[in-house]
């Protein structure tokens, strides 16, 4: 049996829906928290999809097309 895992430690793909309440309220919303989770967000991002062996166009496309689609909202607030 694996061990049980405390919910502020549990990822957000693994948190029930009845326990996403108490799941956010653990979270850390200061500014520095906040840091920390996009430093985190971007580390992995890079390590999965830039920071390979044998890169491929994969990760920059992403990343271009997050842009294009951000700029049009911004460009078209009005749609």
């Amino acid at each position: 049996l694996p061990a049980a895992v405390l919910l502020k430690d549990t990822k957000l793909m693994d948190v029930k829906l009845g326990q996403l309440g108490t799941w956010l309220s653990m979270r850390d919303f200061t500014p520095g928290g906040i840091l920390g989770a996009l430093q985190r967000g971007y580390s992995r991002y890079y390590n999965k999809y830039i920071n390979v062996r044998k890169g491929g166009l994969g990760g920059i496309s992403m990343v271009l097309a997050g842009y294009i689609v951000l700029s049009y909202m911004w460009s078209y607030s009005h749609v």
